[in-house]
């Protein structure tokens, strides 16, 4: 994929992995565009000379007014990176954690869902551009105390490969990327593993420029994860994930 020159919208961009990449993208020489719901974070961006749009991907009629912001100053985007996301921990024996479940599938599933439908009748028209999706690591190998957030993205990653079947001959392609822990976001606080921002943001640049550009961006670090299952090593880890289950407030004593 060649990473310079392209028109670039990052939905969920206005912090961590997302705001990173931005920068990176800029850095290579395309024209990048950051949505998302902080404003605060998107008048730092604005001041930085990335264009911004305001979007609440839970809400259907501001994707709508975003795409068409977006579209009528950027007639020429051709990339379309939907991040958006939330990660909450939930105790399944108690029935209240049911508004935590919704808010992560309404967030991580549907809000992309909402983005791609937004954004396909125009790159299919245009003829070509990619869809970067944004999963997890958690996808492929769960943490139990956060059921929610990896079903949500087992589901995401469910549909970018029926998207990417759905859309071929269009010239639209479709990239998934799959992050491990990353020490943004307070990561760095809870898992000593999680790999440096920068380290990470690199090693993704790096995975995207390749030709061909992989149907999955697998850095290093999420390898594991990835393909537990057919290493046999899927139970083990899910073993050893679930002691995690103590740091659920209602499990502590």
């Amino acid at each position: 994929m060649d990473l310079s020159n392209r028109t670039v919208l990052i939905v969920g961009g206005t912090s961590g992995i997302g705001r990173e990449l931005a920068r990176r993208f800029a850095e290579m020489g395309s024209t990048v565009v950051v949505g998302g719901r902080n404003r605060e974070a998107l008048s730092e961006l604005s001041g930085e000379a990335f264009g911004t749009v305001g979007i609440d991907v839970t809400d259907s009629d501001s994707v709508a007014s975003a795409r068409d912001h977006v579209l009528a100053r950027y007639p020429e985007l051709d990339m379309v990176v939907t991040m958006s996301g939330v990660m909450l921990m939930e105790d399944l024996r108690d029935p209240a954690h049911f508004e935590a479940t919704r808010t992560t599938i309404d967030t991580n599933l549907l809000g992309t869902i909402r983005v791609i439908d937004a954004f396909t009748p125009h790159l299919v028209r245009q003829g070509a551009g990619t869809f970067v999706t944004v999963t997890s690591g958690i996808a492929f190998l769960p943490f139990p105390p956060m059921p929610s957030y990896a079903a949500s993205k087992a589901a995401v990653h469910a549909y970018s490969e029926a998207l990417r079947a759905q859309l071929d001959g269009t010239g639209v392609d479709v990239v998934e990327l799959v992050p491990p822990a990353v020490a943004t976001a307070g990561q760095e606080k809870v898992n000593p593993h999680a790999l440096p921002l920068d380290d990470f943001a690199t090693e993704v640049m790096h995975l995207l420029a390749e030709n061909p550009t992989p149907r999955e961006i697998l850095v290093k670090g999420v390898l594991g994860h990835r393909w537990a299952e057919r290493d046999g090593t899927y139970d083990e880890f899910v073993a050893k994930r679930s002691q995690a289950l103590a740091m659920l407030p209602t499990r502590q004593s």
